[in-house]
Formats: C-alpha cells, sequence, structure tokens
C-alpha cells in the first residue's frame, strides 16, 4: 500500500502547488497527483495552471516522491504525440522513475476549447485505445508513424526518452474502462470505492496498481470541514456520467446549486477525528485499491499535512516511496 496526495490544481494557484507537494514530501507522502484540467470545476475555484510545467517544478524542487497525472485526455485537446513527449520528458526530470502517466477519456469542460465536437463514450473509448498505441510506439524509440480510425502519426520520433518508460494507469467509472486499463495500461484509476472496477481491472489481465482517490476534508471541526467540501468538491455529486458531458464551469455552477452540505457527509471523511479519515481510507482498501491519494477539501492545507503526519500517518500502510 502507498498513501499519496491529490494536488487540487483548480484549487490553488500553480507556485502553491510547488509548496504543497514539498510539503507532501516532507510529511511522508509517498506521491502526489495532479488533474490535468483546462478549466476549473466550478467558477469559484479560480485556478486551472498548466499541470505539465507545475510538474517539472516539482520534479526539480523534490528528490523521493512520486508524481502523476490524474488524469490526462491524450486526444483532442492534446495528440498522443505531445502527450509521449511531455511524459517522457517529466520521467526524465524526475529522474527517470518517479513518474506515472494517468490517461483517461476526458471531460467535455476541458476538450472542448479546441473547437472539436465532443465524441460519445463509446468512441472516446477506441480514441484512447489508439492513444495508448501511439504512446507505446514512440516510446519505443524512432521515427515511427500510425494509421487509425481517429488518430494518425506521421514520421514522429521522441528523441529524449528515460531508461525504462513510466508506467501507465487508465482510469475508469465504468468496468468497459476498467477491462481496458486491464488490457492495456499497467495500473488502474479511479475514483469510487467500487470493487466491480478492481475486479474488472483483474479480470482483463491487469496485475498492475490500483490507483483511487479518496475525499477527505480535515478542520478543526465537522460544521468547517463539510462546509469547506461543499464550496471545493460539490461538483463531485454529480456523478462521472454529468462530469463528463458538462461543457462549462456555469453548467457545473448551476448542476451543483442543490447540493447541500449534508451531501458530502457520506463521501467524506471529514473533521477533526482520525477514525473517520482512516474508514474512509479503509473503504478504497477494502475494494482493492493499493495506490490511494487523500484528497484535502478541508480549508488548511498546511493542518492537514500536520494532521496526515502526527495522526494517519503511522495508521495507515504506507510502507515505500512510489518508484
Amino acid at each position: 500500500m502507498q498513501i499519496g496526495y491529490k494536488l487540487f490544481a483548480e484549487g490553488y494557484s500553480p507556485q502553491e502547488m510547488v509548496r504543497q507537494a514539498e510539503r507532501a514530501e516532507a510529511a511522508g507522502f509517498d506521491f502526489v497527483v495532479i488533474s490535468d484540467h483546462y478549466h476549473p470545476w466550478l467558477e469559484s475555484h479560480g485556478h486551472s495552471g498548466f499541470a505539465w510545467s507545475i510538474l517539472a517544478a516539482i520534479a526539480a524542487r523534490t528528490r523521493r516522491i512520486g508524481l502523476a497525472t490524474g488524469v490526462t485526455c491524450p486526444f483532442i485537446r492534446y495528440h498522443p504525440a505531445l502527450v509521449a513527449q511531455a511524459a517522457a520528458t517529466t520521467a526524465l526530470l524526475a529522474d527517470g522513475r518517479r513518474f506515472v502517466l494517468g490517461v483517461g477519456s476526458g471531460e467535455q469542460l476541458n476538450e472542448h476549447v479546441v473547437g472539436r465536437p465532443w465524441p460519445s463514450v463509446t468512441e472516446r473509448h477506441a480514441m484512447l485505445r489508439e492513444s495508448l498505441h501511439i504512446i507505446r510506439l514512440l516510446w519505443q524509440g524512432g521515427y515511427r508513424s500510425f494509421e487509425g480510425e481517429h488518430l494518425r502519426l506521421v514520421d514522429a520520433r521522441v528523441f529524449d526518452l528515460p531508461e525504462d518508460p513510466p508506467l501507465i494507469a487508465v482510469a475508469a467509472g465504468g468496468a468497459a474502462a476498467a477491462s481496458l486499463a486491464g488490457e492495456l495500461g499497467d495500473a488502474l484509476f479511479a475514483t469510487e470505492p467500487d470493487h466491480a472496477l478492481t475486479r474488472a481491472y483483474r479480470h482483463s489481465g491487469g496485475n498492475g496498481p490500483r490507483y483511487a482517490e479518496v475525499p477527505l476534508s480535515w478542520a478543526p471541526d465537522e460544521e468547517t470541514a463539510l462546509k469547506s467540501a461543499h464550496r471545493m468538491f460539490r461538483f463531485g455529486a454529480t456523478g462521472w456520467k454529468v462530469q463528463a458531458e458538462l461543457p462549462n464551469v456555469a453548467n457545473f455552477e448551476a448542476a451543483t446549486a442543490h447540493v447541500r452540505e449534508d451531501d458530502m457527509a457520506s463521501a467524506f471523511g471529514y473533521g477533526p477525528d482520525p477514525e473517520r479519515h482512516v474508514a474512509a481510507v479503509e473503504r478504497f482498501a477494502d475494494a482493492g485499491f493499493d495506490r490511494l491519494a487523500l484528497v484535502n477539501a478541508g480549508p488548511d492545507p498546511d493542518g492537514f499535512f500536520d494532521f496526515f503526519a502526527k495522526e494517519l500517518s503511522g495508521r495507515l500502510d504506507a510502507p515505500a516511496p512510489a518508484g
């Protein structure tokens, strides 16, 4: 088991993300994960820095902690050739062994900005499949070309490659994507404690790490913790089918207008009691996940790092640093 920290890039500036990654390393976390979004979920979040620049800065400022995208859509806004190059460069900057490339089928919120139509989920899975072929092809070295149903690659070469390519973790919100992760990925990435996802991943041949994001909200009192969870993460109450399809921040503001603070309580470990946080982590461990990225929706990141170091770290099974 490894315990990581989710860098909430929509809620904080790029400089603060780098600082929090340094704090996470000092607090004893094994890895950090950062979302790769163009827009924040909610207008009130106020930030959405470029993930690859932030990762490069973190790689330069840390020595031990693992790094991962959580997750990148490698088509539409990007071409997989660019993702292959970005991931290879990030891996080299992170000593060639600390970086994991998390990929998924994306959200319209972030991908529509380049003016291309938003495909159906079936088509997006097909595009993700072709993207993975292209990325792995380029990581083999040399000039490469690819002709798929959706994507093309013409005479491309990534010149700077790590000795060993990064692991690829494929995000899944359902059985079809989990099966794709088992077939073509090196790891699984999810956000729900759903045993069906890990089961489908393994049934399709997946035997690598299983990443998941664990929603927590630390504060000195429960009321403050729930209020902050509602302010920062009420978008999560809409579910992935909605999150993937809404095109704009204004749509998420409208869709979450009737989400209450009490609605957050069932999903989050919240407040000052470590037992409640441990129970939230155990739900994901019991569902078969072994790389758990703690998401802090509380108002005080430094307070959470202190809470983790003093109250949680020794109670969670996190024996080895990532990589």
